[in-house]
């Protein structure tokens, strides 16, 4: 346990380089075998970052821990068009900061036939950008414009198994951090209930918790199912940016839960698929709409305030593993969801254009002696994009201008782990 405990704070200390923003905020997959999987996990558990798609996993991946870093480079932009006031047309770039590092972390101990003991340390973020000239700069915005979000979770999971059963439960302790830039315009006694409290605040931080719960069954000899729930996370609240988030700076990580296949098609040969749903529209911060502001019936920061305006979302993963020969291991994937945010709410989005949809995967697994294993990982975001409609409001102040903005991003990733089995 000592082992346990010192592995999850080196990898808790490397986390603060973290950001991702695959499936809405939330990463394609965890563990990089996963990733390389198309994200699969819920029925599928490879190594000892299983608990954070199904703790039910940990049961069925033995004595090992697991390291991983992965290099995640997001190409994210947004247009604004037709708008009435002077230098606010144009093209902007969000990748002040073009690539990030995200490590992760997991290990697993067999207490006895039953029981397994183990942790796993992950990240979430994404709602991240820099955007050199500001996009809100036409409105009075001075300086760099962008936001921050880092998510971290720990998450001690203990598993039980009997025959071809387990189930799984983690307590998710969670970290986050955040900070928002040249946002000016909205930092006034019209637009929010705490003036001051809006950008240029610098790192704020949050601390919560929640659980995941899991099962997972081998049905047949060639079919494993799974299921998992994680509760919403409930955090305290960001008190620097309390004038822009709902209730008062509250920023809560939604709840999502999941079902997963595998089908060991032949000996060497592994088809998995997942179903996950993500309730980001159930968090007040993300997922009210902006609406009531422009019309000048909210603020924001205030309870039940205006948010981001993103929908909950289904995420759809498969994922094939072939064992090409005793020593390598070859790995894809794809994964699809329907993104979260809608049309007219494009223009606070330029802030979190979360818009990708399509994602492929490819990977290998080498194993290295008795008991290492090395694993490389590929994923590509193709670019989408979404033209805003309605989705700046017209006029002067309250108004801003009238016109659309349009989101874009596409994402590309390299990640490399290695395992250990004892």
């Amino acid at each position: 346990m000592r082992k346990l405990l010192i592995a999850a704070a080196t990898a808790a200390a490397l986390a603060p380089l973290a950001a991702h923003a695959t499936t809405g905020y939330f990463a394609h997959g965890y563990g990089m075998k996963a990733k390389a999987t198309g994200g699969v996990g819920i029925a599928l558990p490879q190594d000892a970052l299983a608990a954070a798609s199904n703790p039910a996993g940990m049961a069925w991946v033995g004595n090992r821990f697991d390291l991983g870093l992965e290099w995640f480079m997001p190409d994210r932009g947004a247009e604004i068009t037709g708008n009435i006031f002077p230098g606010v047309n144009g093209t902007y770039d969000g990748n002040g900061t073009s690539s990030f590092l995200i490590p992760e972390f997991g290990y697993n101990r067999v207490l006895n036939q039953n029981w397994s003991l183990g942790v796993a340390v992950y990240g979430n973020g994404g709602m991240n950008t820099t955007y050199k000239t500001n996009p809100f700069g036409g409105f009075g915005g001075t300086g760099e414009a962008g936001v921050d979000l880092m998510q971290l979770f720990i998450a001690p999971t203990l598993a039980w198994k009997s025959g071809n059963h387990s189930f799984g439960v983690s307590l998710n302790l969670a970290y986050q951090r955040f900070e928002a830039n040249g946002l000016q315009p909205f930092d006034n006694p019209f637009v929010t209930s705490s003036p001051g409290n809006v950008t240029n605040q610098g790192y704020d931080d949050s601390t919560g918790y929640g659980v995941r719960i899991g099962w997972m069954g081998q049905v047949s000899p060639s079919v494993t199912l799974g299921a998992t729930y994680q509760s919403k996370t409930s955090m305290s609240k960001f008190d620097k940016y309390k004038g822009l988030f709902a209730n008062q700076g509250e920023f809560d990580i939604p709840e999502n839960y999941g079902v997963g296949i595998a089908w060991k098609a032949s000996p060497t040969l592994t088809i998995a698929g997942d179903i996950v749903a993500i309730n980001y529209g159930e968090i007040p911060a993300v997922g009210n709409p902006v609406d009531c502001l422009f019309a000048g019936a909210c603020q924001l920061g205030g309870t039940n305030g205006p948010g981001f305006g993103w929908q909950n979302t289904t995420v759809y993963k498969l994922g094939v593993t072939y064992e090409l020969n005793p020593s390598v291991t070859l790995r894809a994937g794809y994964v699809t969801l329907a993104q979260p945010i809608p049309q007219s709410q494009t223009f606070f989005n330029i802030l979190a254009p979360g818009v990708v949809e399509d994602h492929i995967t490819l990977g290998a697994t080498w194993k290295m002696g008795t008991n290492g294993e090395l694993t490389v990982m590929y994923m590509h975001a193709f670019e989408s994009t979404v033209s805003g409609q309605g989705s700046i409001p017209p006029g002067p102040p309250p108004g801003f201008g009238g016109g659309e903005a349009n989101l874009r991003m596409s994402q590309d990733s390299l990640g490399i782990a290695y395992g250990w089995k004892y």
